[in-house]
């Protein structure tokens, strides 16, 4: 059997969409149930044997009741929100619940993968690369790039990371988001804003080096991060910590004109004022650094903003049915 946390969720979902795709349908969802109508939605067209939710999962595991039974297990479940202030929660929920999935999982000798972010790097003043070396020094800008700085250090610290395998998710966007509210990318919430107005809100720059809407940010999109991901599982000697991002950034400005034109409308843009709540930890920059990646030699090739956008939106979101 094969274990997807967050499986409800975003990326969770569509990795369990990729794994019936190719044929695995023994896979346990473990979310936490109830939290969400709209996130399990997700579940509609998916293939699994069994949902538990995560305190559910963890007492049962810590109990040895799988006997056994587990092959792998994909830990994608956290809370992703960066605007969470409640330390102590990020700590249990992030950063001390995968711990303890990847103590037991080595263990036992099951693959563990888990996501990390690239919210790790903080405002990128020390580059976007994924060498072990540099991960002592990150700063993270906000509490939940903190919590999940935390799991990667002690994983180097204790020399966990060369069992298991973690991924530092860039900017992802793409189907089975929809129930992520704030937290959803700007490809959707500028769908939304352009099916509704004819027009996207974007945010207006404060330093001289970025126009408004010049900020840049490396987005990916979701299919193609889950074949990364399951191509780590096919190949289980390559271990470590690996940057999920394009190796390219584009700026809001690009990513409006691609829905724009994906979505066959004019493109009229309004720049607003950012809220000050979120000037300090605002990233105007991030691109993952791939090189690790394609020395351990992943072949899977991201789409750029333009490809990824126009699947999304004329395969998803104007269709009637917008789930994976």
């Amino acid at each position: 059997m094969i274990v997807v946390t967050g499986g409800a969720g975003f990326i969770g979902s569509v990795l369990v969409k990729e794994l019936n795709r190719r044929g695995q349908k023994n896979i346990l969802i473990v979310d936490q149930k109830g939290r969400s109508d709209d996130k399990e939605r997700n579940l509609k067209k998916l293939v699994f044997t069994d949902y538990l939710d995560s305190g559910e999962f963890l007492k049962r595991l810590t109990e040895n009741q799988f006997d056994g039974s587990l092959q792998a297990v994909f830990h994608q479940g956290a809370c992703s929100s960066t605007t969470e202030t409640n330390t102590q929660y990020l700590k249990e929920n992030n950063t001390d619940y995968t711990r303890k999935l990847a103590e037991w999982c080595v263990n036992q000798g099951v693959y563990f993968s888990y996501a990390s972010s690239a919210a790790t790097y903080g405002n990128g003043e020390l580059g976007y690369s994924d060498d072990d070396e540099l991960t002592s020094r990150l700063k993270p800008l906000n509490p939940y790039g903190q919590s999940k700085l935390a799991f990667d250090q002690w994983a180097i610290e204790t020399n966990f990371h060369t069992k298991i395998i973690g991924f530092r998710y860039f900017n992802v966007y793409g189907p089975n988001e929809y129930h992520k509210n704030d937290m959803r990318s700007m490809v959707h919430k500028g769908f939304e804003q352009i099916r509704d107005t004819g027009r996207i809100r974007l945010f207006k720059s404060y330093k001289a080096d970025y126009p408004d809407g010049g900020q840049k940010r490396d987005f990916v999109y979701v299919k193609d991060a889950v074949d990364a991901v399951l191509w780590f599982y096919e190949h289980p000697d390559k271990k470590g910590i690996f940057n999920i991002g394009t190796g390219c950034a584009q700026t809001w400005n690009e990513l409006a004109e691609s829905l724009f034109y994906a979505m066959e409308r004019p493109k009229t843009i309004d720049y607003i004022e950012m809220p000050d709540a979120i000037k300090n930890q605002y990233q105007y920059f991030t691109e993952a650094d791939l090189k690790k990646l394609r020395d351990a030699g992943c072949p899977v090739r991201f789409r750029d903003l333009s490809q990824g956008v126009t699947d999304y939106v004329k395969n998803y979101l104007v269709t009637p049915d917008p789930y994976l």
